[in-house]
């Protein structure tokens, strides 16, 4: 019995022994990889001279891929042909260049593939490599540096290409249009400072864009565009070039009209279209009247005539400033649009907002006597009306005390548009909230050359509110939603109330804009006193 129990025990003690052994012989995965993979050899070697071979080969010490080469990779000069990199998506131990171009003679390439070369197992970064090579006698060695600041949002666009042309009897301002330049470099995502590499000696055009489609060229309305006024000379050891990045309005076009429904006829534009005016240069009868107004989604002006012709066409002038086009747009019988009334704000409104209906069709008067105003002690409130034509609005402007609310009723036959249509009854609710529930602002700008246009900003740079200040003094921004915004300025440099963007072909700088370095964190219930200073 006693032999049987030993038996028994050290079968128990062999049991837990042999546990633990395997235990202990389980793989743990190790520490994880942060290194880089590493170079082990290229062909030929990196920094050649007299190249004239048409494959480069990179060889590592572990497996890595590529990732977001179209993004990251930046050849300098730009290849019209670009060339092959493989692998792409597949692990590999080395990688090869394969160039269909032809090269320039004497002329120093770099094949920068920023961050886009990891590591197969943990995606470690071997970061901003460049392969360079000449197909001279030397590699050229010299350097522009400089930053870009995006010239009206506080955050500067990642990705953006900064480019060199050689100042020559080829160069013209329409040049970045054409063709690519003869250096580039990139941003990529990191920092909004710039270096280009391995620049010869010369007199180079310095510009920069944030290529929207990765052809190296300048597309207005979709590229930004930064621009160094004057041309640079290389090397200048002491230059550091500031480029601020915008985006262009586009210049005014008109396009072919259409008649979209009937009596109606949509006038597509590109650019500024608040001068334009519409001439009927066919006959029409003397009581013929026509409106436009704007498009809420697109840039379109929806011309709106009346009464109903019997004619094939109408012919048009339409003249912006100095460009005139004439267009012939064919009529149908097509049915009209109806009337369609749309109000805002809903639900809460504040003291100091307008309630403020809108029509999808002119409207030709309004019959205040047809809108009533009552408050929650069965008050009639008066009200006066202002109309905005382009946008097709009248606001109703009204007092308005805390925590009250507000009954408008809107009768049939108060608004009558073109086509002598009216509404139907409308019926709105509002109602205020207290005083305590907004923040309030008061802003002093110091320091300032006067006009300025002064905007508060939520973090993506739209803007919630703005004032126009013509001298040095307070501005009270009052019942404001309780959120962060940030203090913007805009130099108001042509007195037109509004922000001017630059124009390249023009050599116009944007309007200066400066931003207040705090984050406004705007409390309900709290007011502030924001001073701030502008430099020079």
């Amino acid at each position: 019995m006693r032999n049987t129990l030993l038996n028994f025990l050290l079968l128990i003690i062999i049991a837990v022994i042999f546990a633990n052994c395997a235990n202990r012989g389980n793989p743990s995965g190790g520490e994880k990889d942060i290194d880089p993979p590493n170079i082990t050899k290229s062909f030929p070697e990196n920094y050649s001279t007299n190249f004239t071979g048409n494959e480069i080969k990179i060889y590592f010490d572990e497996y890595i891929k590529i990732k977001d080469l179209s993004k990251q990779l930046i050849v300098s000069p730009p290849m019209s042909t670009p060339p092959e990199i493989t692998p792409l998506g597949s692990a590999s131990k080395y990688i090869t260049i394969k160039i269909y171009d032809t090269l320039k003679p004497n002329t120093t390439y770099a094949f920068n593939f920023g961050n886009s070369i990891v590591d197969n197992n943990e995606e470690n970064p071997y970061t901003y490599y460049r392969y360079v090579l000449s197909t001279g006698n030397y590699i050229d060695s010299l350097t522009v540096k400089g930053s870009i600041k995006d010239a009206l949002s506080l955050k500067t666009d990642d990705f953006v290409s900064v480019m060199l042309y050689e100042k020559d009897s080829t160069y013209n301002d329409s040049t970045i249009y054409k063709r690519t330049p003869d250096y580039i470099t990139n941003t990529l995502d990191s920092t909004t400072n710039f270096t280009i590499e391995n620049v010869k000696a010369g007199t180079y055009i310095l510009r920069a864009l944030k290529d929207e489609n990765s052809d190296n060229k300048f597309q207005q309305g979709s590229d930004k565009i930064g621009f160094y006024e004057t041309p640079i000379t290389v090397p200048n050891d002491s230059a550091f070039y500031d480029l601020k990045l915008f985006l262009e309005e586009r210049d005014y076009k008109a396009s072919k009209p259409k008649l979209v429904a009937g009596e109606k006829i949509a006038f597509g534009f590109e650019g500024n279209y608040e001068s334009v005016t519409f001439d009927v240069l066919s006959n029409v009868p003397s009581n013929y009247k026509s409106r436009y107004i704007k498009d809420k989604q697109a840039d379109t002006l929806n011309y709106f005539y009346s009464p109903k012709l019997d004619v094939d066409s109408l012919i048009f002038k339409v003249t912006n400033k100095k460009i005139i086009d004439t267009f012939t747009v064919k009529i149908k019988d097509n049915k009209k649009d109806s009337l369609i009334v749309s109000a805002k704000p809903s639900g809460n409104i504040k003291f100091n907002e307008d309630f403020k209906l809108n029509g999808n069709i002119p409207f030709e008067k309004i019959d205040k006597s047809k809108i009533v105003i009552i408050d929650k002690d069965s008050t009639t409130v008066s009200f006066n009306t202002d109309y905005d034509s382009i946008s097709n609005t009248y606001s109703l402007k009204f007092n308005k005390t805390e925590e009250n609310n507000y009954n408008i009723k809107v009768y049939p036959n108060a608004l009558v548009d073109l086509f002598e249509n009216t509404n139907d009854t409308l019926n709105y609710n509002l109602r205020t909230k207290t005083d305590y529930s907004y923040y309030n602002a008061q802003i002093n700008i110091r320091n300032g050359k006067f006009p300025l246009i002064v905007q508060l900003t939520d973090k993506d740079g739209k803007v919630e509110t703005e004032q126009y200040l013509t001298e040095e003094k307070p501005l009270d921004f009052l019942y404001l939603d309780p959120k962060d915004y940030y203090l913007r300025v805009v130099f108001d440099t042509n007195n037109n109330g509004v922000y001017d963007s630059g124009n390249y072909l023009k050599g116009m700088q944007p309007e200066r804009v400066s931003y207040n370095p705090e984050i406004i964190k705007g409390t309900a219930g709290f007011d502030q006193i924001i001073n701030f200073i502008l430099l020079d």
